[in-house]
């Protein structure tokens, strides 16, 4: 109990915000639903098989056997009118559009978890640090899990972050670790927050859930529309396949890009994440354009191989013709334009140790 207390559990919400969360229609029975019925487990399974899958049948792949391979963009010196987008692994990343600078689910701490040695990130995976990580416009947190609230990288953001866009709750966490309330935007599913410039963000559902300690639920999951002067962009946050993503689609597509998690998936909880072959269904059910899948290559929090999920991703996208991004950690991506990328993946196990590369000028290819 007494470690349960580290300001890094964060906090429930009280008082006014608590409030205002009874008053949301996705808040029943004293925490969040889902749209859909979403038990924890599937059908059949039970805490105490999962936990035996977990300690005795993981994949012999399930963390890379090398370092993973890298570029290190320049974020502190990238020209303001180059659209861009540069992923940090799992589902952190950065990006530049239209003047703006955004920043989804940032964690540079090296573990997705309050006991550090429990979930280290991958070898290879942490070429960034907060130091390289440029003033934000605006930080968008799509849930308080460990592997998404990053206490420590949340913590050193704090002086270059102008607002920060999260689900209704969440910020009771961000407020406590000094975060002033007036730079904390907190949305229920469904609504709009009108930014400068003519950007636009739309909280939207998922199909998850939430919590850091022993309560679950007392915060909102979120996905977000990112409507630019430009362009359009989905940013899915974690979620399990339903029937969301088509409403989504229908409401507020069609997108330039979906961004939806990709990893970390198995059928004994396949309401909380897709598997692979679900996202591209559920980009197609957005109505996007191009499909990037996250959430994989810096932690194991799944018992499949490490390269499971692009492996599979890659084969359904092409069966669908879905055009896919498929970067290397610290690579820059060019928002407006076409880019081909490397199955980077499939040379890992025969890496040597040292591969951070430095990046060249952006190329195109058709």
């Amino acid at each position: 109990m007494l470690f349960l207390q580290h300001p890094k559990f964060g906090k429930h919400a009280s008082g006014a915000r608590l409030e205002g969360i009874k008053q949301s229609p996705h808040f029943k029975e004293g925490k969040f639903q889902n749209l859909s019925y979403t038990p924890d487990l599937a059908e059949g399974a039970s805490y105490y098989r999962v936990m035996k899958e977990f300690f005795f049948n993981k994949s012999s792949r399930n963390v890379p056997a090398t370092v993973l391979p890298s570029q290190k963009t320049d974020l502190l010196n990238l020209p303001q009118d180059q659209d861009v987008l540069v992923w940090f692994g799992h589902s952190s990343y950065f990006i530049q559009l239209d003047g703006k600078r955004i920043l989804v689910d940032p964690i540079f701490s090296g573990s997705a978890s309050p006991v550090k040695f429990t979930t280290p990130s991958f070898k290879g995976s942490d070429v960034y640090t907060v130091d390289d990580i440029p003033d934000i416009d605006y930080l968008l947190i799509s849930h308080d899990h460990w592997d998404h609230l990053d206490y420590e990288t949340v913590l050193k953001l704090k002086p270059k972050v102008i607002k920060v866009i999260t689900g209704l709750g969440t910020g009771a966490h961000l407020e406590y670790w000094g975060y002033a309330p007036d730079r904390i935007i907190e949305k229920d599913w469904n609504e709009e927050v009108p930014l400068e410039d003519g950007f636009m963000v739309y909280t939207t559902p998922g199909r998850h859930f939430s919590g850091r300690g022993l309560k679950r639920n007392q915060s909102l999951w979120t996905s977000f529309v990112l409507k630019t002067p430009s362009m359009k962009i989905f940013i899915g946050g974690d979620s399990g396949y339903d029937t969301h993503f088509k409403t989504i689609g229908d409401t507020y597509g069609p997108f330039d890009l979906a961004i939806l998690e990709c990893g970390q998936y198995n059928a004994y909880w396949k309401y909380i994440h897709m598997m692979p072959e679900e996202v591209v269904q559920a980009a197609q059910d957005l109505g996007s354009t191009k499909l990037f899948p996250v959430h994989w290559a810096k932690f194991s929090l799944a018992l499949h191989a490490w390269d499971e999920p692009i492996i599979r991703v890659t084969a359904e996208a092409q069966r669908r013709q879905m055009p896919l991004l498929h970067p290397m950690i610290g690579e820059a991506v060019p928002l407006k334009e076409t880019k081909s990328f490397t199955r980077w993946w499939e040379k890992v196990a025969s890496m040597p140790s040292k591969l951070v590369t430095e990046p060249g000028p952006l190329t195109m290819a058709d």
